[in-house]
């Protein structure tokens, strides 16, 4: 699956959009490679989100096309939250 439909689905980035325009920053990081929007993605992968001050570390729990919104956040578990000082 690709790196911005993930964030899409899981409900971490609210549009696809958004997700790609992070991404093409260099916020994120696949397994601690910088990725782009369509850098595919397995589970098990390590993600860190830059939003902003915060940085964000996750685990791909599971792979979904399509997920409901209560359910959203089982696609993945937060392992690490930190912010960033600057």
């Amino acid at each position: 699956m690709r790196l911005d439909k993930f964030l899409k689905v899981s409900r971490l980035i609210k549009r696809r959009t958004l997700a790609k325009e992070i991404a093409d920053q260099g916020r994120i990081l696949v397994n601690n490679n910088v990725a782009k929007a369509a850098t595919t993605i397995a589970v098990g992968d390590e993600l860190k989100i830059q939003f902003g001050q915060k940085l964000l570390t996750i685990q791909i729990d599971r792979l979904k096309e399509t997920v409901k919104k209560d359910e959203a956040s089982e696609l993945y578990t937060i392992k690490h939250e930190e912010y960033i000082k600057q």
